[in-house]
């Protein structure tokens, strides 16, 4: 865990050095094949799963929100979060692709997506990044490179970019 994260900075500050510029005052493009709402609907083998992750993904130009639902059979955290083993964490960033590979670097929300500085579950930095097996116009199958869980997710709705002001 400790060389991917070493190499997942490593590929950030590669792509940040070498495009050392005077970034524009608007939101980035982005990617046209992401832009759009994607659920994952189900979750392979769930039921013999100790915890497992739902994810529901917005892309929007080049920012990303992301919805966490997780079940757990195992109490991780003190019983007032521990919800009776479900509960949701909220994301929101910045992504990158690069050849076969999604970077998501952002950090973890409320569910109004403001900033979480304390509270229930994870706090602070939210970054993923995923191998893109496959991409198709209404599905999007990822694999976890933390954990090599498959993400298999279904468009719910397309969004068409229009860059914002930052």
């Amino acid at each position: 865990m400790g060389m991917l994260r070493l190499a997942f900075y490593l590929l950030l500050i590669l792509c940040v050095s070498a495009s050392c510029r005077r970034l524009p005052d608007v939101q980035g493009k982005g990617e046209a094949f992401l832009q759009g709402i994607w659920n994952q609907d189900s979750i392979k083998n769930s039921d013999k799963l100790l915890s497992y992750t739902q994810h529901k993904f917005k892309f929007t130009c080049d920012s990303f929100y992301v919805d966490l639902t997780t079940h757990s059979k195992v109490n991780y955290y003190s019983d007032s979060c521990f919800n009776g083993g479900v509960w949701k964490e909220y994301a929101k960033g910045v992504y990158a692709v690069r050849g076969d590979s999604l970077f998501l670097a952002g950090t973890y929300t409320k569910a109004n997506y403001k900033q979480k500085v304390s509270g229930c579950y994870q706090i602070g930095r939210y970054e993923k990044a995923f191998y893109i097996k496959s991409s198709e116009p209404s599905s999007l199958h990822l694999e976890s490179v933390g954990n090599q869980r498959e993400c298999n997710l279904v468009l719910k709705e397309r969004i068409v970019c229009v860059p914002k002001e930052l």
